[in-house]
């Protein structure tokens, strides 16, 4: 079987995971209590949060609190439940439900097929919630009500991962507050032709718009995904390869700047978007200006005006061409905006 069930149980020390099987069952079983060997503080929370992580059916409870007793060897967990016990079993049943008939239709697709389809899905069919309700932490947010955090988009990729036979883990970073970054941030490790890669689902949900799905953040090596991701707090397998890159696959991953004029002539004339990736070097200020240049250039000599979209840390420009010329416009995209609010 691929699936990753048990990653993180797998990382804990014998008490840590005798505490992870107690909570689970307890969660599982919807328990009003359950006792857990007596652990510190912060080993409990962690254990209670990356249950969650390996287990996403796991929704309806988010925190606890417990009771110990001096000479006590365990402690007695509280659950809290985000919703009243015979409503979790009917959320249950829809989650499942909906899992369920979500995988069916990429049942027959190949293992790059399903990734892609679970992306789209978590593209085109949650937006990210700025409010960040509870519910937006789990799957019931992205898949019941559309709406979802990276960390609830993350276990939706997950549990679609786990409902198709892929295997998927859930991969979590620090906040960086000297970065603007004030939140945690998730995403997916995922194994594809048996090799591990990074898949942020939500840096991919945020860019997207205008009716184009961005595959910015499908297939990246460790070396791609922490030019613009804080390092995790949890260990994940190696990503050590390049060439799994969306756009490198599709051939929408270009090297030098008369290839990006010739494709920049097709797309005015089609009056398609052109979307791709720079690979011939880093994309610094002055080859940025060149191509800057190509893009108005031919939309010039096609009486219209280019809008050129910058995600700079990953190296891919989105271009709209439209008619009337005028100045050309620049923006620079920021993919975890969400995080930084």
């Amino acid at each position: 079987m691929a699936k990753a069930n048990n990653y993180y149980y797998d990382q804990l020390n014998k008490e840590q995971q005798r505490a992870y099987y107690a909570m689970k069952e307890g969660l599982l079983n919807l328990q009003d209590s359950f006792a857990v060997p007596m652990l510190s503080r912060k080993e409990l929370s962690d254990i209670y949060f990356i249950i969650r992580m390996d287990c996403p059916e796991i929704f309806y409870s988010v925190t606890f609190t417990y009771k110990y007793y001096p000479d006590s060897t365990v402690v007695e967990m509280v659950p809290q439940y985000l919703f009243p016990k015979n409503k979790i079993k009917e959320h249950r049943q829809a989650m499942e439900s909906r899992v369920k008939k979500l995988a069916h239709q990429a049942k027959e697709l190949d293992e790059k097929g399903k990734e892609l389809f679970i992306h789209d899905f978590i593209v085109e069919n949650v937006k990210y919630d700025k409010l960040k309700k509870e519910y937006s932490h789990e799957i019931i947010g992205a898949l019941g009500n559309g709406v979802a955090v990276c960390e609830g988009m993350a276990k939706a990729v997950k549990i679609l991962c786990d409902a198709l036979d892929l295997w998927c883990i859930i991969a979590l970073s620090e906040a960086n507050p000297e970065k603007g970054i004030k939140y945690r941030h998730a995403w997916n490790v995922i194994r594809i032709g048996g090799q591990y890669y990074h898949l942020d689902a939500t840096f991919d949900n945020t860019l997207s718009k205008d009716g184009t799905v961005r595959y910015d953040y499908v297939n990246l090596s460790d070396k791609q995904i922490f030019r613009d991701h804080e390092p995790v707090i949890w260990k994940v397998p190696v990503c050590s390869d390049n060439d799994g890159f969306y756009y490198k696959e599709k051939k929408l991953s270009w090297t030098t700047v008369e290839e990006v004029q010739n494709r920049t002539k097709q797309a005015v004339k089609k009056g398609k978007v052109l979307l791709f990736h720079w690979r011939g070097g880093y994309l610094t200020k002055e080859i940025l200006s060149k191509l800057l240049e190509i893009f108005d250039k031919e939309a010039r000599e096609k009486s219209k005006r280019a809008f050129v979209s910058v995600n700079w840390p990953q190296a891919v420009l989105r271009v709209r061409f439209e008619d009337g010329v005028g100045e050309e416009l620049l923006e620079m995209e920021e993919a975890n905006e969400g995080e930084k609010e």
